[in-house]
């Protein structure tokens, strides 16, 4: 039997820090079902159709990663995928608060699935994806921050949104 576990997500835009926890991820796990989240209250950079496809793009050769969008409740979409356990990314004490109360209203939620803590490597400590954004949006460097595809995404939404 596989073990599959779900890494969800907005990913707006994916970064090498999220990508370092689902390389990771794969030492542990079969599978990884990466869970790109739809929330209508949310303003996105991307929209959910862009995410998807930069992800699928960047993982493209990798059997072993699926990619999906989700809406609603995560304990939902990782009962749907026949999954058990969530991989969450943390990278200090404030991601720790936010996360841990998840993980317990999930694990109030549904009792079967666990939430798997991963700390990113040490070079992917401070990024999220709202400071790439801003990083490149300023006139910033963020090469080695994330995949070439996501520049490129970057410098066609950018430009898409000065027309």
């Amino acid at each position: 039997m596989k073990k599959i576990a779900i890494y969800p997500g907005s990913f707006d835009p994916i970064t090498n820090g999220h990508i370092d926890i689902i390389e990771r991820g794969l030492k542990i796990f079969d599978k990884i079902i990466i869970g790109v989240l739809k929330n209508p209250e949310k303003n996105y950079f991307f929209s959910i159709e862009e995410r998807v496809r930069i992800i699928k793009e960047i993982f493209k050769d990798r059997e072993e990663i699926e990619v999906e969008p989700f809406q609603g409740l995560l304990v939902d979409f990782v009962k749907r995928k026949k999954a058990k356990v969530v991989i969450r990314g943390l990278r200090a004490i404030s991601d720790f608060e936010y996360e841990f109360q998840m993980a317990l209203m999930n694990r109030k939620l549904n009792p079967e699935i666990e939430t798997l803590f991963m700390m990113p490597s040490i070079e992917y400590s401070f990024l999220s994806s709202r400071l790439v954004k801003e990083v490149f949006k300023l006139g910033g460097c963020i090469k080695n921050l994330v995949p070439a595809v996501v520049e490129k995404e970057l410098k066609r939404k950018i430009r898409e949104n000065s027309t």
